[in-house]
C-alpha cells in the first residue's frame, strides 16, 4: 500500500471514533485555557541565537508551524493549525516565509508592526487590537511588537503540519541547524 493509499484510508482527525459518545467525542475536540500553557521552547533556536525573538506559544490545534512542541494536550487537525502567541514588549518575529501555507495573525491585544516582503517589494502596517492580516505563502513576514506591553494574538495556518518555514538568505537564523 502507497503512503497516499494508507493516508486515504485513515481515519480523519474529526471523524467520530467507533463506540465513542457524542460527548466523549466532543469532549476530546475542546481544549480549555486552563489546561493550556505557554511554550516558551517552540521557537527557542531562534532566541538562542539572539533574545529579542523571544516568544511563546500556547497552542490549541495542531502542532504550529515549527512542528516543536511539548504540549501534547491539543486537538488534532486535518487542514490547519490554531496556537496563540505572545511577544514581549520590544520583541519579534524573525523574517520567515511558508513555502505552502498562508499564514493569518489577528491581534487581541497590544501593537506589532507587520513588515511583509516579496521580490523587492516591502509593505509595512500596524495591527492592534482586532486587527487581522493574512499573509499569501512564498512571502516573507516578520511581527515586531511596537508596544509597551505584550501583545497577544491567535496565529493560524493553512496545513495540519505545514513545512517548516525558511528565512531570508543573508539572514542569520538560515544557516542553523535544528534538531
Amino acid at each position: 500500500m502507497t503512503d497516499l493509499a494508507a493516508q486515504q484510508e485513515a481515519p480523519k482527525s474529526w471523524e467520530r471514533p467507533a463506540g465513542a459518545s457524542l460527548a466523549d467525542w466532543m469532549q476530546s475536540r475542546v481544549a480549555r485555557y486552563e489546561t493550556r500553557k505557554y511554550d516558551w521552547n517552540a521557537l527557542k533556536f531562534q532566541a538562542d541565537y539572539d533574545p529579542k525573538f523571544r516568544r511563546a506559544q500556547m497552542r490549541y490545534i495542531g502542532t504550529g508551524g515549527t512542528g516543536v512542541s511539548t504540549d501534547m494536550n491539543t486537538i488534532p487537525s486535518e487542514n490547519f493549525t490554531f496556537s496563540t502567541m505572545v511577544i514581549p514588549a520590544g520583541h519579534e518575529g524573525p523574517p520567515h516565509l511558508h513555502t505552502d501555507v498562508e499564514e493569518v495573525f489577528f491581534v487581541l491585544r497590544g501593537k506589532l508592526k507587520v513588515v511583509i516582503e516579496k521580490d523587492g517589494e516591502r509593505y509595512e502596517t500596524i495591527l492592534t487590537d482586532r486587527d487581522v492580516i493574512s499573509v499569501p505563502p512564498g512571502v516573507y513576514r516578520e511581527e515586531i511588537n511596537i508596544g509597551d506591553e505584550d501583545a497577544l494574538m491567535c496565529v493560524m495556518l493553512g496545513a495540519k503540519k505545514p513545512v517548516t518555514p525558511t528565512y531570508p538568505p543573508e539572514h542569520p537564523l538560515a544557516s542553523i541547524k535544528r534538531g
